[in-house]
């Protein structure tokens, strides 16, 4: 099975090819009321769109959502919700010399040996492409958890890392690297700039962190909100890696140390819920949101497409060497910044009704 659909509640198809005519998703299961409308989406399309800047690929696509069915005089109707972007600056023929050959690092040869053909214009399904419709359906997700803000960041490009101390959350606007940094923001312009005038890439890592959601979402086993998020980030294209709260630096400290000590939080009703003095379990305890901020770091690989020459073989088993032409982004974990959050945004609206649906 292809498996296009992610969610349990609130669920999401997305479909269409990087090079075919549009791309599109279907919202299934979204509470009727909620306002909704194109003007509301397209901000967080902008957001992800190409060729805003040197440091993307030149690809010029406007990104413009049409809402197609589910919203009749501003308003979601309960039945599904089906968005549509076209697709308007395709160049096919850039992937023409890699018909038959597989480009190291892409999906070209898995994608062969599962289907026993594969769409060579851009990647066909496998193209970053297709994260466009998860932004327009997180969008759609946000309007169902409006008492949860989210916003991410990146926090390193090619291994250098954001200094704590300079955090400052309004630089995320200011800059085309959704950086909270402005030091680390300057350093990364010369950065990428050189890896994309060399023919190559970065990876980078971007961090996302979802204000407000109260405690009591999740399940204790095979829903859990901690499992629910990595599977959500791994499914995002050039994923390697997520970590929920500390992650893999809890392995390296001891038990006292990783402890989220409590406090108790009184207001003039009596008992609030505990005050939490760390976060280091990133929001979520066996498997539930404990009221505390979500936080989870995604590690985005390098772009595949490089003009560098790497070994590989042709689909008849000859050896040779690839240099992937076309248009391309130097550091594709910039523009998955957007993708981060639509995935956080779905993956804790769809949360949100599963614990409606049990608890009331």
């Amino acid at each position: 099975m292809s498996w296009n659909t992610f969610g349990r509640v609130l669920r999401f198809t997305t479909w269409g090819e990087s090079h075919g005519p549009a791309i599109g998703a279907v919202v299934d299961d979204c509470p009727p009321g909620i306002a909704l409308s194109e003007e509301e989406i397209q901000p967080f399309l902008d957001a992800r769109k190409p060729g805003q800047n040197k440091f993307t690929t030149q690809r010029k696509e406007p990104d413009a959502v049409r809402i197609l069915s589910g919203v009749f005089e501003g308003k979601t109707t309960g039945t599904p919700i089906s968005l549509l972007i076209e697709n308007t600056d395709q160049r096919s023929k850039d992937y023409s010399e890699i018909a038959r050959t597989y480009r190291p690092g892409h999906a070209d040869y898995a994608y062969d040996a599962k289907y026993g053909l594969r769409d060579y214009r851009g990647g066909g399904r496998s193209s970053a492409r297709e994260t466009a419709m998860r932004v327009a359906a997180g969008a759609v997700a946000r309007k169902v958890i409006d008492e949860v803000s989210i916003f991410a960041y990146v926090a390193e490009i090619g291994g250098d890392r954001i200094d704590p101390a300079n955090f400052d959350r309004e630089e995320i606007a200011r800059n085309p690297f959704w950086c909270p940094d402005p030091q680390a923001a300057k350093r990364w312009e010369a950065l990428v700039d050189e890896a994309r005038k060399a023919g190559s890439s970065l990876g980078a890592v971007v961090e996302c962190v979802a204000e407000g959601v109260p405690a009591g979402w999740g399940a204790p086993v095979y829903a859990k909100l901690d499992s629910d998020l990595a599977a959500g980030m791994m499914s995002i294209n050039a994923v390697k890696g997520v970590e929920i709260g500390d992650g893999f630096e809890a392995a390296r400290l001891t038990g006292e140390q990783n402890a989220d000590p409590m406090r108790p939080s009184l207001n003039e009703e009596g008992n609030d819920g505990p005050r939490f003095e760390a976060n280091h379990a990133g929001g979520i305890a066996g498997g539930i949101s404990t009221g505390q901020p979500v936080t989870c770091r995604v590690a985005f690989k390098p772009t595949s497409s490089i003009l560098t020459p790497v070994e590989s073989v042709t689909r008849d088993g000859e050896a040779t060497e690839v240099r992937t032409k076309g248009r391309h982004d130097p550091c594709v974990g910039i523009r998955g910044t957007p993708v981060v959050e639509a995935m956080m945004a779905l993956v804790l609206a769809d949360h949100k009704l599963l614990h409606r649906a049990q608890c009331g």
